[in-house]
């Protein structure tokens, strides 16, 4: 496997990392030469791409790639990707064999906290979940036109070494917002790492939600991160008060509980099924700073 992440921020640097048995060679990109040790230290070659245009360094690399991991946000005119490649895939990379385009759950929108799965219809509520949508599209039909298995990774909230609760707990950061009915679903970045795997190595394309199997108020999950650590939670707010930045007060207008139930029907075991385990296997390996 020749690998290459555009992107390769957090759960593309993993992904490359918990690949890197399978694979001969990796390459990512990043808008900053002072992100190449972290990329370095993922197994990749570490590129420069700024979103415009591909270095002719970049296209030699593209040349030979196998596997593909898109985790760069669109923007209001698409895909930066499939807007040089103008939507045909095998012109920059004619050995590809499987993509992956990492999304998020945001595009389903707001749901009144109910379930929701891959068939759900979307109506995506801010421009960037729109746009992500617009660009789910675009990847599912370059990769049919290229006759590769493409695949959608609809990712729930992020969370793993080095950015999880405990560490904002531990800044003096972690704040109990309370809004009634309020729940989210949140995702390891090893689910992330081992879903790729899977679909990887059965060929997979189409949409797939990465999420986990509890969706919970945000509040419970620093309730819980204090209690491992034996520290008193900080006091609860208001969502009303709460000094939240206009982003940050988006994700609050949305509300589903998304279910993983094709993940799992696939044959995917999930090493972090909810945030419980996880942040107990964490906190008792002590694997949650790095």
């Amino acid at each position: 496997m020749r690998l290459f992440v555009f992107g390769a921020g957090y759960s593309g640097r993993a992904i490359a990392a918990g690949l890197a048995n399978d694979t001969e060679w990796s390459g990512g990109t990043s808008r900053s030469e002072s992100n190449f040790p972290a990329l370095d230290a993922a197994g990749l070659q570490p590129f420069i791409f700024d979103s415009a245009s591909l270095s002719q360094e970049t296209k030699n690399a593209l040349r030979s790639v196998t596997h593909l991991v898109q985790s760069i946000a669109p923007e209001e005119d698409g895909d930066p990707i499939l807007n040089i490649a103008g939507n045909d895939l095998r012109a920059l990379m004619p050995k590809l064999q499987w993509a992956c385009y990492l999304s998020t759950v945001g595009v389903y929108g707001d749901h009144q906290g109910a379930w929701v799965g891959e068939e759900t219809e979307c109506h995506p509520v801010s421009k960037r979940s729109l746009w992500r949508s617009q660009a789910e599209m675009q990847w599912l039909d370059a990769s049919k036109q290229g006759a590769i298995p493409g695949a959608v990774l609809r990712l729930s909230g992020i969370y793993g070494p080095g950015r999880n609760p405990f560490l904002n707990v531990e800044a003096g950061t972690a704040r109990r917002i309370i809004k009634p009915g309020q729940v989210f679903n949140r995702i390891h970045v090893h689910d992330i790492v081992g879903a790729t795997e899977h679909l990887i190595a059965n060929a997979a394309g189409g949409i797939w939600n990465v999420t986990d199997d509890l969706p919970a108020p945000p509040q419970d999950v620093v309730e819980y991160a204090c209690t491992l650590m034996g520290v008193a939670p900080p006091p609860e707010i208001a969502f009303e008060t709460a000094d939240l930045s206009p982003m940050a007060r988006s994700f609050y207008g949305e509300t589903k509980r998304v279910s993983n139930a094709k993940l799992k029907n696939s044959g995917y075991t999930f090493r972090a099924p909810d945030y419980k385990s996880a942040l107990a296997t964490m906190w008792r390996e002590d694997t949650w700073r790095a």
